[in-house]
């Protein structure tokens, strides 16, 4: 029996960490573990909303943007967060913490700070930064976005002159050798990924690859995990809906004009800063254009573009962006230099009407807020929810009553997650796809949905030590997905076989020597039977014993 390394495998540092802490304060007689771990995670929730408050005060000045923002992350849970309805996953964990590191770097780059607060911010930035790698297997791509954050305000000279590396030169000369930089950078990357990779024989992410090759268009795959990355929502394109329900809260107006004020700003100080031919020029536009866009501010600026991009490749990560957009947006409603930077333009500036604006725009929308969802929110506060899926209870009940302790059980990856969950049963495959032999064994479970021989299937279970094996009808007979993202179109493609129902096939795509086997066993024909009987049905599942020693 193979086993996984948990620690190893997966992010679950912080839940050792809370069961540790459960075993140590006096709270078991009073508090469930599950509710420990679920007031826990709530209460980071807290902590994120609180780290989103202070950055937005520190960018405008004022605590009434970060009560704005706050209002609209709440308001906009439904594409903020996923924790009310999926609590324990990693990134649940995460967000909190990189908050809390976007917060202190938007304090950390603010000029003139006492050496004792910068002190303090370092330390603040290197212990969330820890804990947020901790508590993330996706963390990687993050601090890669962050470094690219800082490298282009650096290379741009809009950092505090003590925090960065002036350029000299023209425009053109510096320009030119920013490119170069850039390029030179992202080939030693490549190929220092790769080299390390060889040398170590590390495959466990290129599945990564294939999928972002095919996702970009550079080539057609036939791979089954690529495709099954592909065909997930999750990893689609962010929905044109999304902006729809962002705009009834008059979060994405608000965030597109600051945005549009704030780039403005941006490329005249980049131009600025990147034709002056002398450091003592460059500190002398330097002083001058950092009044209209602030280090902090270009940072965040910068952050919350590149999250927008990646949120609209990859709908999965919009989460990192619309809570950003929270606070990007509230601050611009309520900074000075944002109100400042505009009522120039069309000749209306003067310092009573900024206060006057920077103060009623947010309060009315608040006000707006407070009418439209206020109602609502105390509603949901007052509904009270419960699990119900009877078929799901039905077998996991099944099992526990009906099945040895040591029976091994193959079937779907969510499924089989419950039963360990719900049975502790042995498992032929896992969830955890970042593995890959794992993506292995689950690519050839997965043959229970393809055109196979019942001889096969039964070969290929019993490699795994297989005893029982689950089927479902909302995957064999699968309508969620369009045609060519079905789970069994995915396998007959890799399968190199034609596809099942209307539509057109590749060219060199053959007819399947034998039906489907999920459909076909239930017809309870000899071949079938001398390999697998049925011991357990209902509308959803049906589970089969495997005939003969292992």
């Amino acid at each position: 029996m193979r086993t996984i390394n948990l620690l190893e495998r997966m992010n679950i540092y912080q839940e050792v960490f809370l069961s540790i802490l459960y075993k140590v304060l006096p709270i078991q007689k009073y508090l469930e573990p599950v509710y420990f771990y679920i007031y826990t995670l709530f209460g980071l929730q807290a902590i994120y909303v609180t780290a989103l408050y202070v950055t937005s005060w520190l960018l405008s000045g004022t605590w009434l943007s970060g009560l704005l923002a706050a209002f609209w992350y709440v308001t906009n849970r439904i594409d903020t967060t996923r924790v009310e309805f999926t609590i324990p996953l990693r990134e649940n964990w995460a967000l909190p913490f990189f908050a809390i590191q976007i917060a202190a770097i938007t304090y950390f780059l603010r000029p003139n700070l006492q050496p004792l607060s910068e002190r303090l911010t370092l330390l603040a930035i290197f212990i969330s930064t820890f804990l947020f790698s901790l508590t993330w297997q996706f963390n990687q791509f993050m601090m890669l976005m962050q470094a690219l954050v800082l490298f282009v305000l650096d290379s741009l000279d809009m950092l505090p002159a003590v925090k960065k590396n002036l350029k000299t030169g023209s425009f053109f000369h510096r320009l030119g050798r920013l490119l170069l930089h850039l390029f030179m950078v992202l080939c030693l990357t490549l190929f220092l990924n790769n080299i390390i990779k060889k040398i170590l024989n590390l495959k466990s992410d290129e599945h990564i690859f294939k999928f972002l090759k095919a996702k970009f268009g550079f080539g057609a795959t036939r791979d089954f995990d690529a495709n099954l990355y592909l065909c997930e929502e999750a990893f689609g394109l962010l929905p044109f809906n999304t902006f729809e329900r962002l705009s009834s809260t008059l979060l994405f107006y608000a965030y597109v004009f600051v945005l549009s004020v704030t780039v403005i700003a941006a490329v005249a100080v980049a131009s600025r800063n990147l034709s002056d031919s002398t450091n003592q020029q460059s500190m002398g536009k330097m002083g001058k254009w950092t009044i209209e866009l602030k280090p902090e501010t270009a940072y965040n600026l910068i952050h919350t573009i590149l999250f927008g991009f990646l949120a609209l490749s990859t709908m999965r990560m919009k989460y990192l962006w619309t809570s950003h957009m929270c606070v990007f947006a509230s601050f611009g409603l309520c900074s000075p230099e944002v109100w400042e930077l505009l009522l120039k333009l069309v000749h209306l500036y003067s310092p009573k009407r900024i206060c006057v604006i920077r103060y009623s725009v947010p309060i009315l929308i608040l006000l707006y807020l407070c009418y439209k969802f206020w109602p609502g929110m105390m509603d949901e506060l007052s509904e009270l929810r419960e699990f119900y899926d009877p078929d799901t209870v039905e077998l996991m009940n099944w099992i526990n009553s009906n099945t040895p302790r040591k029976a091994v059980f193959a079937g779907s990856m969510q499924l089989l997650a419950g039963v360990k969950l719900c049975t502790g049963r042995i498992l032929t495959n896992h969830p955890h796809y970042e593995d890959k032999s794992l993506r292995e064994r689950t690519r050839a479970v997965y043959q229970i949905y393809a055109k196979r021989s019942p001889e096969e299937v039964h070969a290929l279970l019993r490699s795994f030590g297989t005893d029982y094996v689950i089927l479902e009808d909302s995957i064999c007979y699968e309508r969620r997905h369009r045609r060519g993202c079905r789970l069994r179109d995915l396998l007959d493609v890799a399968n190199g076989h034609m596809m099942d129902g209307p539509g057109a096939n590749e060219p060199d795509l053959k007819p399947a020597g034998h039906p489907r086997f999920c459909e076909e066993i239930k017809r309870n024909l000899a071949p079938y039977t001398a390999h697998f009987t049925r011991v357990f049905q209902n509308k959803t599942f049906h589970v089969y014993k495997l005939t003969g020693n292992k």
